[in-house]
């Protein structure tokens, strides 16, 4: 199987949508006191990270079938 860009840039965005929804649903606090000047102009969302997420399986699905 030859990795062509569009597989590397899906697999890319999957890992950061899944790290996305990971830290919106388990450890928005965490971001919150980490990144205070961030999270002021970008707050965690739960709804956002889960389109996000829904939106590039959506993408992975039309570049493997």
């Amino acid at each position: 199987m030859t990795h062509s860009i569009e597989i590397i840039i899906f697999y890319l965005l999957f890992v950061d949508a899944i790290i996305a929804n990971l830290m919106a649903w388990i450890g928005p606090h965490w971001y919150a006191n980490r990144f205070r000047s961030l999270s002021r102009i970008f707050p965690m969302s739960k709804g956002w990270t889960t389109l996000y997420l829904t939106l590039t399986l959506f993408v992975g699905y039309l570049i493997f079938f």
